[in-house]
């Protein structure tokens, strides 16, 4: 049986080893764009701020770990089209060549590429000007090689989302002074205001000059670096002096390969699978941030995350080999440290439960993260979002320090989502507990002890009146 996957990341790389470790006698074949076949893409920052060391030290697995498990790697090679009656690729190949590569299942997982925002001067602008966008290995390089040629003192970065945080964290790390520039009220907008807030404020202690609620409208080269004009949403003209600016907004799934081959799309433009990968095209399924995510919550949505990918990559990889697995869904557990901060989330927001049918009602509680009298014990803003009716648990927001466990305990909120456990009920479970990480009640049952305290007490007093 001949496997191919196209693209060398999350998606691409967990179905082709999922394939490989079901029957190591399947033919499996990657096709990748670039030469970086199964990067972390997720820990550019990382290398920008120094932390990491070396840029080859983001590979999961190197070049030669992956072929060890008998996948054939085809790098620096572009997917140019699906014929789907023939179950023909065609390629272009490093020398600019054309090549076909038959198979009997193809997995695409293409991914998804930055958002270039409408800013006047942004397309004639491009990495030799100092003006960045951030989401390949390529422009990693190109990103390093602008730290080393230009030796900024100063950059402004377009957007305040997971990566822009990461990023001001990392130039500022190189000594850079750092503008962070948001369009919305606040930073880290996948969180409620008053959580952003708290991400802001560690912003600015550590330096960062933030502008929230601020459009850059316009990017002009200079003789002496970047002047970049922006306008508050009061009508307040803004402008900057900076030698490099980096654009970190977002992205939008790359589906132009499975477009062209018949495929619908859903959501933001994403193809739509359903929970196998099944694309609905003979024999070509799909995987990653170009197809549609499965939320247990909202149902079908766009949600590119890197956890999200290798599941879905794996499922597909069983599938495409006669599997039957599904896909179990996501509820868009995401992460980020920021200096000394560490925010999470899942679950709904209240506005986003809303729109889902739910009655959602929230409750903000400021924890300890370990006994009082052991020292270095710090608060948590913990907000938790549940059904007014139903008293099911539907989100959770964390911010706290770097010492505070912040991922583990939205793992644990995590956890009750999936398993559809209500707020009152984390009450029960059986969490760990010693003075110098955490209290008999953890932060997390806390926490949603005050969610019940606000919005269910009134009902379990009636509840245990009548049964008196």
């Amino acid at each position: 049986m001949r496997l191919v996957a196209i693209g060398g990341s999350d998606a691409g790389i967990s179905a082709a080893l999922r394939a490989r470790e079901l029957d190591p006698s399947v033919d499996v074949t990657v096709v990748v764009a670039d030469a970086y076949p199964n990067f972390s893409i997720c820990g550019i920052p990382y290398y920008i701020s120094g932390e990491v060391t070396h840029w080859r030290n983001l590979a999961h697995r190197t070049h030669a770990d992956l072929e060890a498990t008998g996948i054939k790697l085809r790098l620096d090679t572009w997917a140019s089209s699906i014929e789907v009656a023939g179950q023909r690729l065609a390629v272009r190949n490093p020398d600019g060549t054309g090549d076909v590569i038959e198979y009997d299942e193809l997995i695409v997982g293409t991914g998804a590429v930055p958002v270039r925002p409408p800013i006047q001067g942004l397309d004639s602008l491009d990495e030799a000007d100092g003006v960045h966008l951030l989401h390949s290995m390529g422009d990693t390089f190109a990103l390093t090689e602008s730290l080393d040629r230009i030796q900024p003192n100063r950059a402004l970065i377009v957007g305040a989302g997971y990566v822009g945080l990461e990023m001001a964290e990392g130039l500022t790390m190189r000594g850079i002074e750092v503008t962070q520039v948001e369009m919305l009220p606040e930073v880290l907008p996948t969180v409620e205001v008053e959580l952003g807030a708290l991400v802001r404020e560690e912003l600015v202690t550590h330096g960062v000059d933030v502008h929230t609620d601020t459009t850059v409208t316009h990017i002009a080269r200079t003789d002496t670096g970047l002047h970049v004009v922006g306008r508050s949403t009061d009508d307040e003209p803004l402008a900057w002096e900076v030698d490099l600016v980096l654009v970190v907004v977002g992205v939008r799934p790359d589906t132009d390969l499975l477009v062209r081959a018949g495929a619908r799309t859903g959501p933001r433009g994403a193809v739509l699978v359903d929970e196998t990968m099944a694309t609905g095209l003979a024999h070509v399924w799909a995987a990653g941030d170009c197809v549609v995510t499965h939320h247990r919550l909202l149902g079908t949505t766009y949600l590119p995350l890197g956890t999200t990918a290798h599941k879905q990559g794996r499922v597909a990889g069983e599938n495409a080999l006669g599997g039957s697995v599904r896909y179990a869904g996501s509820l868009g557990t995401q992460v980020v440290k920021v200096f000394d901060l560490v925010a999470a989330r899942t679950g709904l927001r209240e506005h986003e439960a809303s729109v889902a049918g739910f009655l959602p009602v929230s409750t903000t509680a400021n924890p300890d993260d370990h006994k009082a009298y052991y020292p270095g014990a710090t608060p948590i803003s913990i907000r938790i979002t549940g059904d007014e009716s139903t008293g099911r648990l539907l989100g959770a927001q964390l911010i706290g320090t770097l010492g505070a466990e912040i991922s583990k305990r939205v793992d644990t909120f995590a956890t009750a989502l999936f398993h559809e456990m209500t707020v009152s009920g984390m009450t029960e479970l059986d969490l760990s507990y010693t003075p110098p990480l955490g209290s008999p009640w953890d932060a997390v049952q806390m926490a949603t002890q005050s969610w019940v305290k606000e919005h269910q007490l009134d009902a379990e007093r009636a509840t245990l009146t009548n049964h008196q």
